[in-house]
């Protein structure tokens, strides 16, 4: 008789979309999928609580350093931080970093999705698509033909991707926007919720409304942590 190994993962962050991802992960292992979350890490300065969702918060990435055979899943939506966190995980103590979907998320064929990935419930992802790494496609939300995702990418609830469109590094999609097709967002750029992209957008800056429009430039916006 075979014996599948299950996968432990250890999810980074207590807030909604930690508690998001630990359902992510019981609707997996529902559907028959090797998985299980053996607890939460957070920021030392966050450690609000001892247990989420009946799950001990372990500590912070220094947890990791006990050799523990766990996958890693960034649960941030900022995206600075997130990659922040991915970059002192994998310096310090390479650890390996799971990828997850949804078994209610459609994702079509030939669509490369990479390591620390997460696609949720609902989400649409139809064809000939590369989506980077640690990148978050969040609920209810759509991704057309030949569109490439750079890595630590958040696409919020609701968003509509066309088809063709290039997403640079560090975008930050806000719920409910649309991008319309054979545009390019470029990197550590914030769309607003509910924005129309009507036109190509640069780096490293902020547009909000229909038709978006810019109302701010930052500098490299990776260095510009909110957490």
């Amino acid at each position: 008789m075979l014996h599948t190994l299950t996968e432990n993962v250890v999810i980074y962050g207590t807030r909604g979309f930690g508690r998001e991802v630990h359902q992510l992960i019981k609707d997996l292992a529902a559907n028959g999928t090797a998985i299980a979350c053996v607890g939460f890490l957070v920021d030392h300065e966050f450690h609000e609580c001892c247990e989420v969702h009946g799950l001990p918060v372990l500590g912070d990435a220094g947890w990791l350093a006990n050799g523990s055979d766990v996958s890693v899943l960034i649960a941030i939506g900022a995206t600075a931080p997130r990659r922040r966190i991915v970059q002192r995980i994998s310096n310090e103590f390479g650890s390996k970093f799971a990828q997850l979907k949804h078994p209610r998320a459609w994702v079509g064929d030939g669509v490369q999705v990479g390591a620390g990935t997460i696609v949720c419930a609902g989400a649409l992802v139809t064809t000939d698509i590369s989506i980077g790494s640690h990148v978050q496609v969040h609920v209810g939300s759509t991704i057309g033909h030949d569109t490439v995702i750079g890595d630590y990418v958040t696409i919020a609830p609701g968003t509509n991707v066309s088809g063709r469109v290039k997403i640079g590094e560090g975008v930050f999609i806000g719920a409910g926007a649309v991008i319309l097709p054979d545009l390019q967002i470029g990197s550590w750029s914030t769309i607003g919720a509910g924005a129309a992209v009507t036109r190509d957008i640069p780096d490293n800056v902020t547009t909000v409304g229909v038709p978006a429009r810019i109302i701010a430039q930052h500098a490299c916006g990776w260095h510009l942590e909110n957490n």
